[in-house]
C-alpha cells in the first residue's frame, strides 16, 4: 500500500505530527505500507491540489480539511481548520452517516495536532506512545509557545527548538520530508546531528541573530501591541517569539512579512503576557475575518505576493483593533 500523507510544511508540529502518523499507521493498520510525504502551505486561493490525491490511502494531518472522498485520514486542531460553511458540514455529516467516524478526527482543545494524534492513536488503535514520548512532549511546547521565558523561546538551546529553526527555513523541498521518518525512530539529538542536518544549523543561526536586530530596528510598540513591517526584506521564517524577547511589556504583535508565494499578516500573543486570559481577543476570529485563521492566541492571514498593499492595510486594521482592546490595561 502507498500512502501519501499531507502535512503542514514548514512547521515542527506538522512534521512531528507527519512522522506519528506513519509509525501509527505501519504498526497499527498495515505493516507493509510506504510513505510519501507532502507538504502544504497556507496561501492566498486554492490550498488542495486534486490531483495530489494519487495515494492508496491519503492522509492530512495537522492542516485543514478537504472534503475530498479520496481523503482517507483527517487529523486536525486548529480552530480555523475549515475553509468553509459546506466543508464544516461535509465534515459533520459524514460523522453522523458514519463515512467518515474512525478515519477523520478533530478537536481544537489540543495543544499540538502530535499530542492529538497520539491520543486518538492510543486509545482507538491500541498503538503505544511510550517511544515517541519526547517528540509529543515537544511538540506542544513548540506549537502552544510553552516556553519557560522569551530568553528560551529565542536562544534556542534545546534541540527540538534547533530543528524547528531548520524546519521553518528550509527551502529545499526534498529536506523534510527525509527528516519526518527520523523524527519517531530516534532522539530529537540523534536527528539534529545527522550531518545532513547538522550543516544546515551555523548559517540559520547567524541568520536568526540578523532577525533580531532588524525586526529590533523596525518594531513599533505602543499600547501593548508591537508592528513592524518587513516585507522589503527575505525574512519570512523568522522566530515568532523575538517580538516578545525585544518587548516583554507587549500583549500582542502583528508583523507584515513576503515570500515568493504569499505576503504574509502575522497575528501573534505573548506567551507570557500578564493581561489576563479573559480580556484576550481571540486572534484566530479576527484571521479569519480576512481569509486566514488559526488558533485563539495565534493566527495569520496570507495574501498574493502581488496584493503587499492590500496585506499592510489589513495588518493596520488589525494593529489598531487589538490597540483599541488594550486601551486601559
Amino acid at each position: 500500500m502507498r500512502v501519501r500523507v499531507f502535512y503542514h510544511d514548514k512547521c515542527f508540529d506538522g512534521a512531528c505530527a507527519a512522522s506519528l502518523f506513519s509509525r501509527f499507521h505501519q504498526e497499527c493498520i498495515c505493516p507493509d505500507a510506504t510513505y510519501e510525504f507532502w507538504g502544504l502551505v497556507h496561501r492566498a486561493g486554492a490550498l488542495f491540489n486534486e490531483a495530489d490525491f494519487t495515494g492508496d490511502e491519503n492522509a492530512i494531518v495537522d492542516f485543514k480539511y478537504s472534503p475530498s472522498p479520496k481523503i482517507t485520514w483527517w487529523f486536525d486542531h486548529h480552530l480555523s481548520a475549515f475553509l468553509t460553511p459546506e466543508d464544516h458540514q461535509d465534515y459533520i455529516d459524514g460523522m453522523a452517516d458514519g463515512r467518515y467516524k474512525g478515519h477523520r478526527f478533530y478537536d481544537p482543545e489540543y495543544v499540538s495536532c502530535t499530542s492529538f494524534l497520539a491520543h486518538i492513536a492510543s486509545t482507538q488503535f491500541g498503538f503505544d506512545p511510550t517511544p515517541v514520548a519526547e517528540l509529543v512532549r515537544w511538540a506542544d511546547i513548540v506549537d502552544g509557545a510553552l516556553y519557560e521565558s522569551p530568553q528560551s523561546a529565542v536562544e534556542m538551546p534545546e534541540p527540538a527548538m534547533k530543528l524547528t529553526l531548520i524546519i521553518e527555513a528550509s527551502e529545499d523541498p526534498a529536506f523534510i520530508p527525509k527528516l519526518i521518518p527520523l523524527l519517531t525512530r530516534m532522539p530529537l539529538l540523534q536527528v539534529l546531528e545527522q550531518p545532513w542536518v547538522a550543516k544546515l544549523l551555523p548559517p540559520l543561526l547567524e541568520r536568526h541573530q540578523r532577525a533580531i536586530e532588524l525586526i529590533r530596528s523596525r518594531a513599533e510598540s505602543k499600547q501593548g501591541t508591537i508592528y513592524f513591517d518587513i516585507a522589503d526584506q527575505p525574512l519570512e521564517g523568522y522566530n515568532k517569539f523575538i517580538p516578545y524577547y525585544l518587548h516583554p511589556e507587549a500583549t500582542y504583535s502583528i508583523g507584515l512579512s513576503k515570500s515568493s508565494f504569499r505576503t504574509k499578516v502575522a497575528v501573534g500573543s505573548n506567551p507570557w503576557t500578564k493581561t489576563p486570559p479573559e480580556d484576550m481577543v481571540n486572534l484566530a476570529t479576527i484571521c479569519e475575518r480576512y481569509g486566514g485563521g488559526g488558533h485563539a492566541r495565534v493566527g495569520a492571514i496570507s495574501f498574493p505576493p502581488d496584493r503587499e498593499d492590500e496585506a499592510r492595510k489589513a495588518a493596520a486594521e488589525i494593529v489598531a483593533e487589538l490597540r483599541a482592546s488594550m486601551a486601559g490595561k
